[in-house]
């Protein structure tokens, strides 16, 4: 199995070298048939595995939809305004969040493992590895591992902040431990937004991990790889200057398709009250179809060309020189 050194020399050693971007749309366009194939599969499974856990989840939140129902059929009858409490719907929301966030990160490291070895395939022609029919399952187990690690890194410190700053500073207090306009309480309610800023920091210096795992690397390995390839100045100007415009692209693409969706809620609204005789579950269900939408059809136009993209930058990035060892080392570990 060729070595990250080897597949370097590979890269450089047959035509004039070409850069990132231009590799990512070769890729893109010589394989553009297994990328696709790949990018239909991913999305429709992830698509109907995300609907039935949709369509259980409200099964199991049905008790609260009840109750927001006989709760407004109560009011009705009193003749007083009914304003219902989502508190729990959203308690259930952030429950049930990390099981989308989960089934997210499998299929982004399922199109990544299919992305780097179509870039693997373009820079170093395939291999025996490539052509084998285990190599596909082999590669994803490491990348879902980096999916997993990096997202232990990255998330637990905002999470963590926030919540310490809502216990310090949230409405609910009757009592206020810090004086509000104090330094003290500016200072602690701004620290959820400095740890979101240091969590995109370290998950910016993260990027390249998935890509380094689909190449062959362990998790742990794959994500010093990206650390140690993004904290040069050159590195991390080149993975800036690459996910500023692919999270612009996602955010424009996603709202687009969201907006073009929203006939969908009067539709599903009518349709789904009529069935099951509830407002509430038939109002939440036509607000997330859009969404949904927007994310299924953003994540096929935009993941391919993301994880086709660093994977090419990570191929392309200089490997950090590592010092020479003293001439004493080197002759023990010889002898």
């Amino acid at each position: 199995m060729p070595t990250q050194h080897d597949r370097k020399v590979q890269l450089t050693s047959g035509s004039p070298q070409r850069s990132a971007t231009t590799t990512a749309f070769a890729v893109l366009r010589r394989h553009r048939g297994t990328l696709a194939r790949a990018t239909g599969r991913v999305v429709g499974l992830s698509g109907l595995a995300g609907l039935l856990m949709t369509a259980a989840i409200f099964a199991l939140a049905w008790p609260v939809f009840t109750r927001m129902r006989n709760q407004r059929i109560w009011y009705h009858h009193v003749e007083d305004p009914y304003l219902h409490d989502h508190t729990d719907l959203a308690l259930v929301a952030v429950c049930t969040l990390p099981l989308f966030l989960a089934l997210l990160g499998t299929s982004s490291a399922a199109l990544q493992t299919v992305c780097s070895r179509a870039v693997a395939a373009e820079t170093q022609g395939p291999s025996q590895a490539d052509r084998s029919p285990d190599a596909g399952p082999a590669r994803l187990r490491p990348v879902l591992g980096v999916y997993a690690l990096r997202a232990l890194i990255v998330w637990p410190l905002p999470l963590l902040v926030a919540a310490a700053a809502h216990r310090l500073t949230g409405y609910q207090l009757d009592t206020e431990p810090l004086e509000r306009g104090s330094w003290a309480y500016t200072l602690v309610a701004a620290s959820p937004a400095a740890a979101v800023f240091a969590a995109v920091l370290v998950r910016l210096a993260l990027t390249l991990a998935p890509a380094a795992a689909a190449a062959g690397l362990s998790p742990r390995a794959a994500l010093h790889r990206s650390w140690s390839l993004t904290r040069t100045r050159t590195g991390s100007a080149r993975v800036l200057a690459l996910a500023l415009p692919l999270a612009a692209l996602t955010a424009a693409a996603i709202r687009l398709v969201t907006q073009l969706a929203l006939p969908l809620r009067p539709l599903l609204r009518g349709f789904l009250e009529q069935a099951t005789g509830n407002f509430f579950a038939a109002y939440y269900a036509a607000i997330l179809a859009p969404v949904i939408v927007g994310i299924l059809v953003t994540a096929a136009v935009t993941l391919p060309l993301t994880c086709t993209a660093f994977a090419a930058l990570h191929e392309h990035l200089p490997q950090p020189r590592t010092p020479p060892r003293p001439a004493g080392e080197r002759s023990d570990s010889t002898a």
